[in-house]
């Protein structure tokens, strides 16, 4: 390829120049597009290898295409860059006991996706795992959010997969915010006259839990809440009692 020196297109021919074999003469026209169509007859040096449409080039250009980051627009060709959208996240509720919250855990989780091919047209479904790292203590609720799992196609960006912590019901525990609680079944005697309760722990120890106090359903003391079992029935001579030490207020 020839190189011509900037300033040699300033210049003119030999002097009196005729336009004779071995000669050259240009102006500058301080535009690009003039020089290309005084060099190539037209604005479009590109007419000649691409099918003319819209201006030389197709239209609906999407971001795959390897002229629209080269910006032949600018040099007369009509394109329009197609921007991707991602598509909205895909929520999964992710099932954990309160033994791996306590101490956190390691969760594989399978997703099924559709890629694209090498091709970038066609596209294929596969299979991953994905590790979703528990932390202690997390709450439910909490979000893990893997960025761009979801399924891939020629013209999107792929979704955000996100698991969702839901807690397992247990048959003893329940959560309440941050805390573990129990739940203590008591007698109404027990409620009103005060006593002892050896409550479990999710580590499998025992705890002693003392109430004096009057104990009133629902009440909660540290990692404890009461249940009073009041009786079914009482016999006359039961009532009675109660009335007599029970204030009516």
């Amino acid at each position: 390829m020839d190189c011509f020196p900037h300033s040699g297109l300033k210049g003119g021919g030999p002097p009196g120049g005729s336009g004779g074999p071995g000669t050259f003469s240009y102006s500058f026209q301080g535009d690009p597009h003039v020089i290309f169509e005084e060099f190539f007859g037209g604005r479009n040096p590109f007419g000649q290898f691409f099918g003319a449409r819209n201006g030389g080039m197709e239209e609906d250009m999407d971001t795959d295409d390897p002229f629209a980051h080269f910006g032949m627009g600018g040099m007369g060709m009509n394109s329009s860059v197609v921007k991707k959208q991602q598509d909205p996240p895909v929520v999964h509720d992710l099932q954990v006991t309160l033994e791996e919250v306590l101490s956190g855990c390691t969760k594989k989780m399978k997703i099924s996706r559709k890629r694209l091919n090498p091709d970038r047209r066609t596209v294929r479904t596969e299979d991953k795992i994905l590790e979703v790292q528990i932390k202690k203590g997390w709450k439910e609720g909490t979000k893990i959010t893997f960025p761009k799992e979801g399924d891939e196609r020629p013209t999107n960006i792929p979704a955000d997969v996100v698991f969702v912590l839901k807690d397992k019901p247990h048959p003893i525990f329940k959560r309440d915010g941050s805390d573990i609680v129990y739940t203590a079944k008591i007698s109404l005697r027990d409620a009103l006259c005060g006593c002892s309760i050896n409550a479990p722990t999710l580590e499998g120890r025992t705890v002693t839990v003392t109430a004096t106090d009057i104990v009133h359903p629902g009440m909660k003391r540290h990692i404890m809440e009461y249940e009073v079992k009041f009786p079914e029935r009482l016999s006359q001579s039961a009532r009675d009692t109660i009335a007599q030490v029970l204030p009516r207020s």
